[in-house]
């Protein structure tokens, strides 16, 4: 499933296209203002953006350079009434990938959607988020709320496959075996239990990183 932001203050237009998208295999989040959008962002990182230019808080192209300086690799696709070639150039220079013009056929923009993200490679995802907790895979770094935080490599790898089964209780002995048992080799029980306690004290204790008592852990968003 695609899962697609669009921001846009058109309630009809949002809903249209919300509506033909969800019938071929999308989930599309509607924001109607810059504000909402990013709030959303930086908790969790869709897919793909759908962007409108003029917005009631704002112009899209300054969102747009905010999601690339954050998003170094989320596809961006302009939607708007702007057909000067000054505005387009403008906004694939400012970070879209792509730009389409209003009026529009549904059946073309799904059509670049899915051009964009064969084009990316971004139907696998290169950001994983839950509940303000973000991973960029591409580059290695995670942040929460928006602050990035330095973890070591073995941390990193456990909070990575616990965000990689978002949702799902993964027990004790599955992550040993991911995180640190690669080759066969014995670890002790309690070196998972030391570094589930250093990475909940530098992520701030979150609440999405729930103890399923006897099992395991379990990443689960409580937005």
């Amino acid at each position: 499933m695609i899962d697609l932001y669009y921001i846009e203050d058109d309630q009809s237009i949002a809903q249209l296209v919300k509506e033909y998208l969800e019938r071929r295999d999308c989930k599309v989040t509607i924001f109607h203002t810059l504000a909402q959008a990013k709030q959303a962002l930086a908790a969790h990182v869709p897919t793909l953006v759908l962007l409108d230019w003029n917005m009631p808080d704002g112009r899209g192209d300054s969102l747009c350079q905010w999601i690339r300086r954050s998003f170094q690799d989320l596809p961006i696709i302009f939607l708007t009434v702007r057909d000067d070639s000054r505005d387009i150039v403008s906004g694939l220079q400012k970070g879209a990938d792509d730009y389409v013009v209003k009026p529009f056929s549904l059946e073309v923009l799904y059509a670049r959607i899915v051009a964009l993200l064969r084009r990316t490679g971004s139907t696998a995802k290169p950001y994983l988020s839950c509940a303000g907790i973000m991973i960029d895979t591409g580059r290695r770094r995670v942040s929460s709320h928006g602050e990035e935080i330095s973890l070591s490599a073995v941390e990193y790898q456990l909070l990575l496959y616990l965000m990689q089964y978002q949702g799902r209780t993964v027990t004790r002995e599955q992550i040993l075996a991911q995180v640190w048992d690669v080759h066969g080799n014995y670890v002790n029980d309690n070196t998972l239990t030391v570094t589930m306690k250093r990475l909940r004290d530098k992520l701030g204790q979150p609440a999405c990183l729930q103890t399923v008592r006897s099992v395991g852990y379990r990443m689960e968003d409580t937005l």
